[in-house]
């Protein structure tokens, strides 16, 4: 088949175009600019590159005209933000392909009630944030595209991606390296609220087995929704000391109040220390595992550990100590 993918150079493509161009399709790649994948795979080099400014051409109202043109059998679409966006997609593309398939996000999920958190259930409160917001009515129009007879549409929703190539969430919900610097020097790490609240990462690599999986497992996809996350998630205090472990250390959290830790961050860290911690989330893989046959080969801890390998092998972050356990 052939696979439109839009967005495919960035954390997620990075691993499913290889995987798709593997598997026996035809693969084109929609991407802003001509940055390369974050890891280097042979496949790319039998991959169709379009260069298209997503945003300005939505604007225009050109760009669905350019995924239809390009005659998919399936569009994977992993930078949509907006309902209206993602609405003229839909239109356009209804009658002209078989699967559209779209990225969401657990951010589609509010603070979390019970866990884990499953779909189509009171497990989370309502989205907050323009980005949750938006993402949920994105889920929920397509649901209803496909219940009504029209597109066949599945959206699945990571966790917090992680992989080689760029900085992970980090223990405090943010993505300051400094926490790197503490843990490693096994100084103290301010800590709002208990240290018990949740974070839920993915491998980029197993977020893409999972749209692959959808792919493949159409007539089960259809019209569906899936969390998309490691087998397991991590606590703050868990995810501290962990990582302070890599360094031959052992976590001291300290606690403060938010108002002392917004103190000593910036307003951007602070406010996505909060986002996460507030949302407090876990969730369940049940539903992809037994539609998909999802089977993440990653938990939490390995990912994470991956990536803080791959920037410390480059020098990209301040390290007192360096590793001393790497990724298997």
């Amino acid at each position: 088949m052939r696979v439109v993918v839009i967005g495919g150079s960035g954390h997620i493509g990075t691993f499913l175009v290889p995987r798709l161009v593997r598997g026996g399709h035809e693969v084109v790649n929609i991407s802003r600019g001509a940055r390369t994948a974050y890891t280097a795979a042979p496949e790319w080099q039998q991959v169709r590159a379009v260069l298209a400014d997503r945003q300005q051409e939505d604007r225009d109202g050109t760009f669905a005209d350019r995924v239809a043109e390009l005659r998919p059998d399936v569009v994977v679409d992993l930078i949509c933000f907006t309902l209206d966006s993602a609405t003229t997609l839909v239109g356009r593309l209804r009658g002209e392909i078989g699967h559209l398939l779209h990225c969401g996000s657990i951010w589609r999920y509010g603070p979390s009630r019970k866990l884990p958190i499953a779909e189509d259930s009171d497990s989370a409160g309502p989205p907050f944030g323009e980005y949750g917001i938006e993402k949920d009515r994105i889920a929920r129009m397509l649901k209803e595209e496909t219940a009504a007879g029209g597109l066949l549409t599945t959206s699945l929703h990571p966790g917090h991606i992680v992989g080689p190539g760029w900085h992970p969430t980090g223990p405090l919900g943010n993505l300051d390296p400094a926490v790197w610097h503490t843990l490693s020097a096994g100084e103290p790490l301010r800590v709002p609220g208990s240290g018990a609240e949740l974070m839920h990462h993915v491998h980029a690599d197993d977020v893409a087995q999972a749209f692959q999986q959808a792919i493949d497992h159409r007539d089960k996809a259809a019209g569906e929704d899936y969390n998309i996350v490691a087998p397991t998630a991590l606590t703050v205090r868990g995810y501290a000391e962990v990582a302070a472990g890599w360094f031959g250390r052992t976590a001291t959290l300290e606690p403060v109040t938010w108002d002392e830790f917004r103190s000593s961050t910036t307003p951007d860290h602070a406010d996505s220390t909060w986002n996460h911690l507030h949302r407090s989330q876990c969730f369940t893989i049940e539903k992809a595992k037994s539609h998909l046959s999802y089977a993440p080969t990653y938990e939490p801890e390995q990912a994470i550990l991956e990536s803080i390998n791959w920037l410390a092998e480059r020098n990209q972050l301040d390290l007192p100590n360096p590793l001393t356990t790497h990724p298997a």
